[in-house]
């Protein structure tokens, strides 16, 4: 299995913006955040970190840059739009992940992600069950399946929202329903977008693997979101 983590694939990056209080959905007029807004304070960030994500697996990679946070869940609606781009689809989720979390806590730099696996023109979604994880397996046979992960990192009490996309390429090979049958028995990657899990067994599926940042490919861009922070206030190193 050949990998390569630059080059070959054109990343697509969605512009950094800043991020409009009304447009996150936070009144002008609501009370908490316009004093945070009018007073200036100084807001100890590097204590107010929190992942918008149930996710255990985003969890373990935000472990890996040694940040004290906390965990919420954003219990949003993450229906696709009809005509929806999956680039478009996970900046969206992440940023009202984000939103979601940040409405609650407005002082708190809050990050949010969201993934999707486009296959033939086709967003495929988490698996949910053994069927469908098959039938997406499947369908990946031979075939190159580009998996886009939105980034969001916002602090509402600062007017501050980045929000950015990092695509990821996986080649499939070629195999049986025996092998196929055995590999979800083994793994049951049922809640992971594509069927698989790329840092464990799922491994034996691919024939390559192209991209600039292979966090990205199991649900957060370490790369990116390290550089976000930074721009936040955050200090990772």
């Amino acid at each position: 299995m050949s990998i390569q983590f630059a080059g070959k694939i054109n990343p697509i990056v969605k512009s950094t913006r800043a991020c409009n209080i009304l447009r996150c959905g936070v009144s002008a007029g609501s009370g908490d955040v316009r004093k945070y807004l009018q007073s200036g304070a100084t807001i100890p960030v590097q204590d107010k970190i929190i992942l918008a994500s149930s996710s255990p697996y985003r969890k373990q990679l935000l472990d890996r840059l040694r940040l004290d946070y906390q965990c919420h869940s954003p219990g949003i609606d993450e229906s696709i739009h009809i005509g929806e781009l999956a680039s478009d689809y996970v900046c969206r989720l992440a940023q009202a992940k984000a939103q979601a979390v940040a409405r609650q806590h407005p002082a708190a730099v809050v990050i949010g992600s969201d993934q999707c696996a486009l296959l033939d023109d086709q967003i495929l979604g988490k698996p949910g069950s053994h069927q469908q994880a098959l039938q997406q397996l499947r369908q990946a046979q031979g075939k190159t399946v580009v998996f886009h992960t939105g980034v969001c990192v916002l602090n509402l009490a600062r007017d501050f929202c980045m929000v950015e996309e990092v695509p990821f390429e996986v080649e499939f090979r070629r195999l049986s329903d025996r092998q196929l049958e055995h590999y979800l028995q083994v793994e049951q990657p049922y809640d992971c977008a594509g069927s698989f899990k790329a840092e464990g067994y799922g491994a034996c599926l691919f024939s390559a693997l192209r991209g600039e940042d292979p966090s990205a490919l199991i649900g957060l861009p370490l790369f990116k979101l390290t550089t976000m922070l930074e721009s936040a206030g955050i200090e990772v190193v």
